[in-house]
This record gives structure tokens, sequence and C-alpha cells, in this order.
């Protein structure tokens, strides 16, 4: 499932992402607080994490917050800008300011883990494409923060725009593969394990001269695995470290002939 941001009207999208906090009065002594934008987001965010994307409409956000779903209307027009703000919230999580007193790597290195960590928190993160930006302040935020921990290595701000993209796209693409693991094993109702065991037990049947024709791939399942994190999981990770320490490996040398 693949969700674009900006579909919704393009003014009453940037108005709620940008604009002040819209909230309803009181209506009475009940006990229920009046809306805000604020918190039909907050309560998307709750539904998106813990059931996925699939989960989530007015309706169950109105449910949420024990209305119905005509009383969200007045503060957010539909599903699809109420995406673009969950997303542009999200990102705003990520810390402004990274340590640079070891250098801009270690900045990097802490950087990169913080938005590994924030998609495996908002797995549906994964879900929205990049391909039509929100243009929010959560947005803005990831971006100039990105730029800030990069631009200390002294190199051309066009030459840090593409560290900044190839940084991003390297975390999204190994999360996702973590978030997925995760995800298999819930709406499947079957741990990793158990499925790795059952197929591999079985190709071992059915293809007994799978290492002749595949050596390359036998040589590496030759090594030792850790069994105390899902397989998918792990690798995902062990993808990101790898990929990451050859990016800036790549700006070090950049760094240099620069120098």
């Amino acid at each position: 499932m693949v969700v674009f941001a900006g579909q919704g009207d393009a003014r009453r999208s940037m108005e709620l992402l940008w604009g002040p906090p819209v909230v309803a009065p009181r209506t009475g002594p009940g006990p229920k607080p009046g809306l805000s934008v604020e918190a039909i987001v907050s309560a998307a965010i709750e539904i998106a994490d813990a059931e996925g994307m699939p989960a989530l409409s007015m309706r169950s956000v109105g449910e949420r917050l024990g209305r119905t779903a005509m009383a969200l209307y007045t503060y957010v027009p539909g599903k699809t800008e109420l995406v673009d703000l969950m997303y542009d919230r999200a990102l705003a999580e990520l810390p402004s300011s990274y340590s640079s007193s070891s250098g801009w790597r270690s900045a990097a290195l802490a950087l990169a883990d913080a938005l590994w960590d924030l998609h495996l928190r908002h797995p549906w993160l994964l879900q929205v494409s990049p391909a039509r930006p929100v243009l929010g302040p959560g947005e803005f935020h990831v971006q100039e923060t990105l730029l800030a921990v990069l631009s200390s290595t002294g190199l051309p701000l066009s030459r840090v725009r593409w560290v900044v993209s190839a940084l991003f796209n390297i975390v999204r693409g190994s999360v996702q593969a973590a978030a997925e693991s995760r995800q298999a094993a819930k709406e499947t109702g079957q741990s990793e394990e158990d499925w790795w065991y059952a197929r591999s037990a079985l190709l071992g049947e059915l293809v007994p001269d799978l290492a002749g024709r595949f050596p390359t791939v036998a040589r590496l399942g030759q090594e030792p695995v850790e069994v105390d994190e899902p397989y998918l999981e792990r690798e995902a990770r062990l993808s990101f470290e790898a990929g990451l320490e050859l990016l800036l490996d790549g700006v070090e040398a950049a760094i240099v002939r620069a120098g």
C-alpha cells in the first residue's frame, strides 16, 4: 500500500500544516473536551501505529475520540489532509541537534540511528511516498537537521544535498525490511523462525544440489547467524549499518579530494 501525500485541497492542507492550532470551544459542562486538529492527528497516529494505515479512517479516528466522523470535518477536510498532518507531525519528533564534539561522522551516525528508530516507531511512515513532499514544518525540520549535520563536513552545500538524499534513502530502504518482518509475524500469526525452519528443511530435501548450483549463495549461508532476533530484521539492521558506513567513507574521501 502506497499513499501519496498532498492529494487534498492544497491551500487547506498548507493552512493546517503551518497555521495556528484550531480548538473548538466547549458547548456545555459535559466530560468531552473541545475537539482540535492536534487531538485528531494524535488519535490518527495512535491508530496507524497500532493497526496500520488500512485501519485509518475518519470514522475510526472519530470513534477513538468518542465523536462521529462528521464532527471531525470542521477541523480536517478529509483523510488525505489528515495523512499529510500525521506524516509531518511524526517527522517533527526527530531531535533537532546532534553533538559534533567527536566530529561530523559521529553526529551523522547518531542522526541516522534516530531516523531508524523513528520509522520503526511509526512504520506507516514507510507507506507514505516521498515522491510528493508534504512541505510542512516537520518535513522542513528533518531537512534542516540533516543539512546542518552534514554541512559540517565542509563540502559545498550542492554536494551535501545529495549526501542527505542518499542517507535518507539508506535508512528508509533498510528499515522497511525490518518493519515488514514485524508486520509479517503479526499478520500471519507465524514467527519468522518457524517460517524459515519449515522452508529451509524442504529446500534441503527438494533441492539437494542447491550448493552446487548456487555456490556463492551457499557460502554466504554458511556464515554463523545470531538467533537472538528475527533474521530479516537483523539483516536489515546490518544492511543499514554497512550502507551507512560506505556512504560516510565516501564522504570522507570527498573531503580529502576537496582538501
